[in-house]
């Protein structure tokens, strides 16, 4: 039978989702709490893991250890990179790429993202997964959701420079601080995932006022879809 992980960063992320699981009875490792239950008759466990990528990829393993997922979805919010992109709207991963991950320095032929010793630069989200959270996506809010590339990195982006290098870099369509680390832990471990993000802010030097603003409804939209994306598992 499926078991889906669920993964946000804060706690307004996911606390939604927790609040429609059945049967829940939760356990701590590592600091993290899981809460494993039923999400629309589908067998689940949502955590909570801390903003940034160590955190991210610790609870991956953690639910792939311990809970035996076979299915992962990271859900949140996220800077938009590309005009097209309001905020309010979603993005699917096509796949996830290191932002700020670079050995150029040791050789110049590593480019932005690649880490040494893998044999991928980009982490590709499972395709049955992509096209679930798409359709889901499209019920929430019809019309405005793009599939492509999440960029991740340990920074919050609220700078136009930083986020037209990001763009120049990697292509991607949003940023934020756990996808990729969470899409690779899930490479690593043969786990198919995809990451939905919904946007908060425009991640330029209008981010840090429109995030507080907006972050709460971002994450509810995006808690939204993850829960119909249950229902398709």
């Amino acid at each position: 039978m499926n078991k889906l992980g669920i993964i946000g960063a804060m706690t307004v992320e996911v606390d939604i989702i927790k609040e429609n699981l059945t049967d829940m009875h939760c356990t701590e490792r590592a600091e993290i709490t899981f809460c494993e239950g039923k999400l629309k008759g589908l067998p689940v466990v949502v955590a909570q893991c801390g903003v940034g990528k160590v955190n991210a990829a610790m609870c991956v393993q953690i639910m792939c250890d311990c809970f035996n997922v076979t299915h992962i979805v990271n859900t949140g919010v996220a800077g938009s990179l590309c005009n097209e992109l309001d905020i309010g709207d979603f993005v699917v991963s096509q796949n996830a790429i290191y932002h700020d991950f670079t050995c150029q320095a040791i050789n110049p032929a590593y480019i932005v993202g690649q880490v040494p010793g893998l044999s991928v630069r980009f982490f590709e989200a499972d395709e049955a997964l992509r096209s679930a959270a798409f359709a889901a996506a499209e019920k929430i809010y019809p019309g405005h959701t793009r599939i492509g590339t999440v960029a991740s990195g340990d920074q919050f982006v609220s700078d136009k420079a930083v986020k037209n290098q990001i763009v120049e870099n990697t292509g991607a369509l949003c940023t934020e601080m756990e996808g990729a680390s969470i899409a690779h832990t899930a490479w690593r471990n043969g786990v198919p995932f995809v990451i939905i993000r919904a946007i908060s802010d425009k991640a330029d030097d209008s981010a840090q006022m429109d995030y507080p603003t907006f972050e709460a409804m971002a994450a509810k939209r995006c808690a939204a879809v993850t829960q119909l994306l249950a229902e398709t598992l």
